[in-house]
């Protein structure tokens, strides 16, 4: 499925126009099958306007500080497995290659485990999640639930036969942990 995209700007004389209507295709890993991420706007720095409506650099998955980062994340059942013969060094340069910086975040002895210099807002479209933490402690959200991670580690879990589908915001923040 792709999402459409709508970003507005500025023309010459400052008037409000629309920059663009663009459908975005979702990023998909061999390593996370079912698993679709939407890089739907982003920067490396705080915007200025007016502007042309342009899309900034947003190169790296997770934001700096002063950069944010705006998408939907889809969270596969747990019950969706890796292909048996997956090329786990391959599926990693992969996901370096679409979603650079991710996998370095991710903790290879806890599966999911990840912690980042963000806070996140995340908003559950549909299906269901848990949200688990570093020390075992989790929360089931539902559609309609919210989330506000301040840079603690996390992962999230679906153990339902249902996608889950969020929206997320990433604002790069200083975290002396990370």
């Amino acid at each position: 499925m792709s999402v459409r995209r709508v970003v507005t700007g500025h023309d010459d004389n400052g008037k409000a126009v629309f920059a663009s209507d663009d459908l975005v295709d979702p990023v998909t890993l061999d390593l996370l099958p079912d698993t679709e991420f939407y890089r739907l706007w982003g920067s490396e720095e705080t915007s200025h306007f007016p502007d042309d409506g342009s899309a900034p650099s947003a190169i790296q998955y997770f934001p700096p500080v002063g950069g944010f980062r705006f998408g939907i994340f889809t969270v596969a059942p747990d019950s969706v497995v890796m292909l048996e013969d997956l090329d786990i060094e391959a599926a990693l340069t992969e996901m370096e290659q679409k979603l650079p910086g991710l996998a370095g975040h991710m903790d290879p002895e806890n599966p999911g485990m990840h912690v980042t210099a963000t806070i996140d807002y995340e908003y559950v479209v549909s299906g269901r999640v848990v949200l688990e933490l570093d020390d075992g402690a989790t929360r089931e959200l539902v559609a309609g639930d919210t989330v506000v991670q301040n840079g603690t580690r996390h992962a999230w879990r679906n153990p339902w036969g249902d996608p889950c589908v969020m929206v997320v915001v990433l604002i790069g923040a200083h975290h002396d942990g990370v």
